[in-house]
């Protein structure tokens, strides 16, 4: 791998969890209260597997604490919303002293679609302190949701995002590579061309993909070809199988619009916790698919619990269970044996099988387990 830093992979051992309480009146307007109730059912749920830091502002902090409970932690600090996976820091392990890092990227609301992110930029600041944590700035505008890593050596990103003019319009893609391998500790970055459809995050990856061991992710799919996200999906997958990994598969919502506008539905948006996953449900007329998503993920994870939340309230917002979530991975010592996951029941025939010793998880000197890949 490059660099000295590595990105533990998600379903690595946490010392916690961060999240930060809904502000912005002009995102959540009437659904603010929805949404804040919202929020307190992803903080309690992940508090029964690991800690959880609730950031709120001082006003907001009574509120926080009442609905979120004793088991989660409110940390008073400043700042603009809720959206923690974005704007807050990504953490990573200093392979040569062994220590926590929080990279301090660059946040400009997405390509500056909100105007109002000064407090957010200054998150990763303010926690690496109160967390005693190291401060890194790689100096490059770029959102958590937009990566996604095995934790050894390979990084799924979106030229859609990553790419877009309105992040970092004076570096090119060789540059960014560079970038992402030298603070995250990967050799390989792989472009898929989309995130789905009227995302308005100009395409994050964590709506699309994600990895499930070293060699295997996870991306919604629908057969319905009139579907808007068939083709951007199709061609996000035939980038996946020709790097050489096992794809496998959730059921990708139908569209669904809101006032006209298409909502960003992906059950692939959760959130891996100590011994458990949360993900969101979408409920009414999708309630039926919200329990096929539920028994896959439970299927490829016989270990964990699997445990939905009805989470439309924050998709009101523009996000979801993983984009208002980071983890704060554990130092190497104390990394748990990784998961080995489960054939799902239902698969598109196109589903590539890789040698089964290849997609065998394994302990590696507290690591997340690394095949390579052919």
């Amino acid at each position: 791998m490059s660099g000295r830093y590595r990105m533990p992979a998600e379903w690595e051992l946490h010392q916690g969890m961060l999240m930060a309480w809904p502000v912005s009146e002009a995102v959540w307007g009437s659904g603010l209260a929805d949404a804040r109730e919202a929020f307190a059912r992803v903080a309690r749920t992940i508090a029964r597997f690991e800690n959880l830091i609730m950031v709120a502002t001082t006003q907001n902090a009574p509120e926080a604490r009442r609905l979120c409970g004793a088991q989660v932690q409110v940390l008073e600090l400043e700042h603009d919303d809720c959206w923690m996976r974005d704007a807050g820091p990504t953490f990573v392990i200093d392979t040569v002293t062994g220590e926590q890092v929080a990279l301090d990227w660059e946040f400009n609301a997405w390509g500056h679609t909100y105007p109002d992110y000064l407090l957010d930029q200054q998150l990763p600041h303010h926690l690496s302190r109160q967390l005693d944590t190291r401060r890194l700035a790689p100096g490059m505008v770029l959102e958590g949701g937009s990566i996604h890593t095995n934790g050894c050596g390979t990084l799924i990103t979106t030229s859609e995002c990553l790419l877009n003019p309105n992040r970092n319009p004076t570096l090119d893609q060789e540059r960014i590579e560079a970038t992402l391998k030298e603070y995250l500790g990967v050799q390989t970055v792989i472009w898929l061309p989309w995130g789905l459809d009227g995302d308005e995050t100009d395409g994050h990856v964590d709506n699309v993909c994600c990895f499930i061991d070293s060699s295997t992710v996870l991306m919604p799919w629908t057969e319905e070809v009139s579907d808007p996200n068939y083709a951007r999906l199709a061609q996000n997958r035939d980038v996946l199988l020709a790097h050489g990994l096992e794809v496998q598969y959730l059921p990708q919502p139908p569209r669904t619009l809101r006032d006209g506008i298409p909502l960003s539905l992906s059950y692939v948006n959760f959130v891996f916790v100590n011994g458990g996953i949360v993900m969101p449900l979408f409920g009414g007329a999708l309630a039926d698919l919200d329990q096929n998503a539920i028994r896959t993920l439970q299927n490829l994870f016989p270990q964990r619990e699997v445990v939905g939340i009805e989470s439309m309230p924050i998709v009101a917002g523009g996000g979801n269970i993983h984009c208002i979530t980071q983890q704060i991975p554990q130092l190497p010592q104390k990394v748990q044996e990784p998961q080995q996951p489960q054939e799902p029941q239902q698969l598109p025939q196109e589903s590539r099988k890789l040698p089964q010793e290849s997609r065998k998880l394994r302990e590696q000197e507290g690591r997340a387990a690394c095949a390579p890949l052919p």
